[in-house]
């Protein structure tokens, strides 16, 4: 095996270990994690041959393409976030990819409408809320968490982070902007401190007792109960899959693009075929407890005893044609202020 894996940051990017084309080869710009892409590259190189270059970066990588052109030696993106998927897209620094297999591993919604990306795995954007201060079932909705009686109960990071905005677009794709911005104002004023941290800032408070109610990944909490100094926070909350009954759960995704200029053409789409396949998603969601995008794959570990999901059905794509709205709607209700 011989997969290199490289941890750069985007300033430290300007010398790259990547040959432009390679038999055999196939170059990944990611911002994904190591631990887990690893295990994934092993076995797309037992089962293909095909050995993997891999530069990781924590931002960069799309002005990093642009200054590249088509002398660029990524073959693939990896990234989190629709958003920063979609922008890969505005810059025209990916092509579509027509494949059979990765339109019936990946439903409709999860992947671009001309292939220009794929999602690998969903997140479900849930609310959390203290097992001592609020009762199961006290609240099932996102329309909820504006509700008076949550005043003063709330904690959540920014709202101009990408997941927030990725939730605020999803309620303005379904409500549109006027209900959705009073909604954002509702949520606000029931917000017990400024907004601050991240996902699991927010359970640690609701241990500490400054909420009862946040909103965060479900892989964070996931991942909180996998670390035995963290455990104790997340046993203090519950989860709660906000509108099951109705259009379900938000979701964001991982996914995968491949470049404009691909010196590896063939290899890459081989390995985004792979990655869709039951196999390697069963090994990426199990790594980082998140749910497949492959529906035909079956639920494991954390996430099976969580129960199935019933994700929002909304085009992924309709949710980043929304960004700049939803953007726009958190400084008009000074959300962070």
């Amino acid at each position: 095996m011989r997969t290199k894996l490289t941890a750069a940051a985007a300033i430290a990017l300007t010398a790259l270990p990547l040959s432009a084309s390679a038999d055999g080869e196939v170059n990944i710009y990611s911002y994904r994690q190591a631990y887990l892409l690893e295990p994934l590259l092993n076995a797309f190189e037992k089962e293909t041959g095909i050995e993997s270059n891999v530069v990781f970066a924590k931002k960069g990588l799309a002005e990093r393409l642009e200054r590249e052109g088509r002398n660029s030696p990524a073959d693939v993106v990896m990234t989190v976030d629709i958003s920063r998927i979609n922008e890969l897209v505005e810059r025209d620094l990916v092509q579509g990819v027509d494949s059979e297999t990765l339109e019936e591993n990946v439903p409709e919604n999860l992947r671009h409408p001309d292939g220009k990306w794929f999602a690998l795995t969903t997140r479900a954007r849930l609310i959390y809320t203290s097992k001592e201060r609020v009762d199961e079932g006290e609240i099932t909705t996102y329309e909820e968490l504006a509700d008076d009686k949550w005043n003063n109960r709330i904690c959540t990071r920014s709202g101009k982070h990408p997941y927030n905005i990725a939730l605020i677009s999803s309620m303005i794709a379904h409500h549109g902007e006027a209900e959705t911005e009073t909604w954002l104002k509702g949520l606000k004023d029931n917000l017990a401190r400024k907004p601050q941290g991240g996902d699991r800032d927010q359970i640690k408070a609701i241990a500490e007792g400054v909420c009862d109610v946040s909103i965060g990944n479900s892989y964070y909490y996931g991942n909180m109960l996998r670390d035995e100094n963290q455990r104790p926070a997340a046993e203090a909350v519950r989860l709660v899959f906000p509108n099951a009954d109705g259009r379900g759960t938000h979701i964001n995704i991982s996914g995968i693009s491949l470049t404009k200029s691909a010196p590896n053409r063939e290899n890459a789409v081989k390995l985004m075929e792979f990655l869709s396949s039951p196999e390697a998603q069963s090994i990426y969601a199990k790594a980082n407890t998140e749910y497949p995008a492959n529906p035909n794959v079956e639920l494991t570990g954390l996430v099976a005893e969580w129960g199935p999901i019933q994700p929002d059905s909304l085009s992924l794509q309709e949710i980043a044609e929304r960004r700049n709205a939803a953007v726009k709607l958190v400084d008009r209700v000074d959300y962070d202020g």
